[in-house]
Parts: C-alpha cells; structure tokens; sequence
C-alpha cells in the first residue's frame, strides 16, 4: 500500500506519540494514538503489538493472548512480537506453547539472549 509523506509521517508521529505513553502508563491515551495509526495502516506491525501489550497490563489477557497470536501469525519473523507472544503465554501458565514459541525464536536466531534466557525454565 502506497501512502504519500504526510501520512506516513503522520503514522510515525502518532506511533511514537502511543509507544511514549505505554511507556509513562497512559494506556488509555496510548490506545489512541495506536487507532490512529491502524486507521490509516490496519496492518501496522508495532501498533498491533503495543495494542496486544497494554490490554495485557490492563488485565484482558485473553484479548492480550489474541491479540499478540494474531500480529505474530501476520509477522512470523519479527522475533520481538514472538517474544512478547511466549512471554505472555509463560505467564497466563501455557507452558507447552511457550516453551514451543521460544525454541522456534531461537531456530530462527540461534542468539536471541531472551529466548535463550527463558528456555532454562523448561
């Protein structure tokens, strides 16, 4: 999909506004720049992600597990929304999938240090 400069710097701008407030705790605010970003980009990798987080630390982990299964279907190579993705299944107690996750990071980068770290725990 082809977006002209002002769009495309208006994704970044609204991306990095969002990941800003995850960060602080904002997550309501967080939330809205990150449909802002998926109203112009509905496929946007890292929105999709940060969404999948912050309805996990609002505490709707089933939309967290959901959400964060589906980004890492769509991108099967970005290790990071993988990571995230195992994680979050390692604490809601789905071991076996995790630890099934965190092998398949590391088959695809035999140093990734946090999968690494993790798989002692199986």
């Amino acid at each position: 999909m082809l977006y002209c400069l002002e769009h495309i710097m208006d994704i970044q701008e609204a991306y990095q506004k969002g990941f800003n407030l995850r960060c602080e705790g904002r997550y309501r605010e967080a939330l809205i720049e990150f449909q802002k970003v998926l109203a112009v980009d509905p496929k946007h990798c890292e929105a999709r992600w940060q969404i999948g987080l912050i309805q996990g630390f609002q505490g709707d982990f089933d939309a967290s597990l959901e959400t964060l299964r589906k980004v890492a279907q769509d991108y099967p190579m970005n290790l990071n929304v993988r990571n995230d993705l195992a994680m979050t299944m390692m604490m809601l107690g789905y071991i076996d999938e995790a630890g099934a996750e965190f092998r398949e990071i590391l088959r695809i980068d035999p140093n990734h240090e946090n999968a690494k770290k993790q798989l002692v725990y199986f």
